[in-house]
């Protein structure tokens, strides 16, 4: 590689460094929000849109804000209901190849060149997820949250899937193969998200999950330094992993 392109290379990690520095400073005056997604080809005439618009209001009205990916479809229509319920309506927007037109239902809006740093973001600083149909972005999403349940990297919250009628078939897959077949996931796994088809049951749950009123994840494990030494990065401290000796 030449001089020039190494020195480009290092550079880039001050720009990533500056990406990060800019989201952090900006949403960590947030309230409590949730981070809503879903399909961006979902039109205002699809009932999921309409879901997401109550959803949206809901959490609003519940005392959350309401965070998005800032683009059409299902995030419009979150962002859309809590900006009419005269609430927080953040957008992460991203630049793409093909450019993402954001929507005009935000209060605050946040532009990203990576992919990785949004994704944080929508973690970092959310109380729980909201779910409805998309493609691999929504489920890039779902898998993510899952897995760092899962792995005791974040506190535990809720994870809402809203539609049985798209995520049905999943869910019997991810049972079916996943847990009793190949046995690549436990059964308790499988309690790490809820299912629901309407957006007043998964606002419900989410906020008696802020609330104390009904914890999810109340059976994982913890580890002794959750709560004397915070990391402040929205992970947990953990175990380092072990060194083995060479054989």
């Amino acid at each position: 590689m030449p001089n020039n392109a190494l020195s480009l290379e290092s550079w880039r990690v001050l720009r990533i460094q500056g990406e990060f520095v800019e989201a952090i400073d900006t949403l960590c005056k947030l309230p409590p929000a949730v981070t809503v997604f879903g399909s961006a080809r979902l039109a205002e005439n699809s009932p999921y849109y309409q879901s997401a618009v109550e959803c949206g209001k809901l959490l609003v009205d519940s005392g959350f804000a309401v965070i998005t990916g800032g683009g059409p479809g299902i995030m419009e229509a979150a962002n859309r209901g809590a900006y009419e319920a005269d609430g927080v309506s953040v957008g992460l927007n991203i630049s793409l190849p093909l450019e993402q037109d954001a929507n005009p239902f935000q209060t605050l809006e946040l532009d990203f060149r990576y992919f990785f740093i949004r994704k944080v973001m929508f973690v970092k600083y959310a109380r729980g997820f909201v779910i409805y149909p998309g493609g691999f972005g929504t489920l890039d999403e779902f898998f993510e949250s899952l897995t760092l349940i899962q792995t005791l990297k974040i506190q535990p919250f809720p994870v809402v899937l809203v539609g049985r009628d798209f995520w049905g078939s999943l869910i019997d897959w991810m049972k079916a193969k996943l847990a009793d077949e190949f046995e690549t996931i436990g059964p308790d796994d499988l309690d790490l998200f809820s299912l629901v088809d309407t957006p007043e049951e998964a606002v419900k749950i989410i906020s008696d999950h802020y609330t104390g009123r009904k914890k999810v994840g109340e059976n994982l494990p913890r580890f002794e330094t959750d709560e004397d030494e915070p990391t402040g990065e929205g992970t947990r401290l953990g175990i380092p992993s072990k060194r083995h000796p060479r054989k």
